[in-house]
């Protein structure tokens, strides 16, 4: 079960980053941020009470409509006659699933883009391409602030969208990885403390800020080990994240960011929110390579700290079944 385990991340992890991500209509997540477009109007209501039992209605539905088609998939697997297929066929195809669940060559492809809009002296495309990873308004943001949103979005995408997948499949399997991808992507639809979604969205916000605890403080010690490997600063880094990664709005999204700045000897800062680090809040497209080989290999270490463990223990135990 171990093996199997391991393989299926190994194979997720190895085709995210060869391929990246299908296009929209094929991807998983993009079918539940449908699913949870179509609930939330639904689900709206005059009465705050109504709308707040709305917002848990829209994560209970659309997990167990996840977890119910993951368990007919399984069962149509099992089916297979040849025991020794039927296990080759699932380690497969849970690992293409769980693989949908990361965007590891996906957040490479965003950076990317801001860089080139930058390279082109074109920085209203930047803050236009900077505006699909980032919930902050980017219409005045200057070179050095765009770069700082950038590297900001990898430290905090290399949780929601790599670590923090892994950490919940470890535990719980493809369904604990899939409900996760289900509060985040939520989360990041209707999470906001605005009028329109502070009802309906305080379940997805508050459910993704329990989930992420844990895996955002051991992504960041994590990092810090990247850090010391990759030859950056990672005393720095250590410092910074114990001393500002308290510093954000979310009480998780300030670790792996702090981290981030300090490794790098630079400082992020959100316009009138925070600023973490010490160094030059002077950024380059240098920076940016930093952070996106930093995030890899933060992800492959996690594979091998913190998640083999947890599914070696767990199976020991008894308590891991299947994936």
């Amino acid at each position: 079960m171990i093996v199997e385990s391991v393989s299926i991340i190994s194979i997720a992890i190895f085709i995210d980053l060869l391929f990246g991500d299908p296009k929209s209509k094929y991807h998983p997540t993009a079918w539940i941020g449908k699913l949870i477009a179509i609930l939330t109007p639904v689900a709206k209501n005059q009465n705050a009470m109504f709308e707040k039992a709305g917002g848990i209605l829209i994560i209970t539905i659309t997990s167990i409509i996840v977890i119910s088609l993951l368990f007919a998939l399984n069962v149509g697997i099992s089916m297979i006659t040849f025991d020794a297929i039927s296990i080759v066929v699932s380690v497969i195809v849970s690992g293409l699933l769980l693989k949908t669940t990361i965007a590891i060559r996906g957040m490479e492809k965003h950076a990317t883009s801001v860089l080139e809009s930058l390279d082109e002296d074109n920085l209203a495309k930047a803050r236009a391409n900077l505006s699909m990873i980032v919930k902050r308004n980017t219409k005045n943001l200057d070179k050095n602030h765009v770069l700082s949103g950038v590297l900001e979005s990898i430290s905090e995408n290399t949780v929601d969208g790599i670590t923090g997948p892994l950490f919940y499949f470890s535990i719980f399997g493809l369904p604990g990885a899939f409900v996760y991808r289900v509060i985040n992507t939520a989360d990041s639809m209707i999470g906001y403390k605005t009028q329109l979604f502070k009802n309906i969205g305080w379940f997805a916000a508050t459910c993704d800020t329990i989930l992420n605890y844990i895996p955002s403080r051991l992504t960041g010690l994590v990092m810090i080990i990247s850090a010391a490997i990759l030859q950056n600063n990672w005393k720095e880094s250590y410092k910074i994240m114990i001393r500002d990664g308290k510093k954000t709005e979310s009480p998780n999204a300030g670790y792996p960011m702090a981290a981030l700045a300090g490794a790098l000897e630079t400082k992020f800062e959100k316009i009138n929110h925070y600023k973490l680090g010490d160094g030059e809040i002077i950024l380059t497209k240098e920076h940016v390579y930093s952070a996106l080989n930093m995030m890899k290999l933060t992800s492959i270490l996690f594979f091998g700290i913190v998640t083999i463990p947890i599914i070696t223990i767990s199976s020991l135990i008894g308590w891991w079944i299947h994936a």
